[in-house]
């Protein structure tokens, strides 16, 4: 088995994406949906460009899986009373309990996925990836 970074982190990435995909299909919900609706339970209403932005990707995708959302009663727009030429994207009812289900799928296979692991292990790692994503962050700013 090939042991580069790269390898590895794509193994473990399809890995975890194959396991929570049952999940997705059993709460009604797309690659890519629970990001935004974690998002949207975390952080509250907000506008369409801010979901693109935190979730670094293309305002028209951003606008896609809203439609998607918004057909399955996941979200909702809401008059922004700061402007009201613009709409905020607010979970409903149906997203806050799409979220706690995705949360604690989320639990259940970082338990599996770090069994072994010690605290300390469990907070070096997060690190790690955190400063791969800072990385990334850094060089895309200086090479855009």
């Amino acid at each position: 088995m090939e042991r580069t970074f790269h390898m590895l982190l794509y193994r473990a990435f399809h890995a975890q994406r194959n396991y929570l995909r049952p999940c997705l299909n059993e709460i009604g919900l797309c690659p890519g949906q629970p990001k935004l609706i974690t998002y949207l339970a975390t952080n509250g209403p907000c506008r369409q460009r801010q979901l693109a932005d935190y979730l670094e990707v293309d305002p028209a995708a951003i606008s896609r899986m809203l439609e998607s959302l918004q057909k399955g009663g996941f979200v909702c727009l809401q008059e922004d009373d700061t402007n009201r030429r613009c709409k905020l994207v607010a979970l409903t009812d149906r997203g806050r309990e799409a979220n706690a289900l995705w949360r604690q799928n989320c639990g259940e296979i970082e338990e599996i996925m770090l069994q072994g692991f010690t605290r300390q292990e469990r907070e070096q790692f997060a690190d790690y990836l955190t400063r791969v994503r800072q990385n990334f962050t850094q060089w895309k700013e200086v090479h855009p």
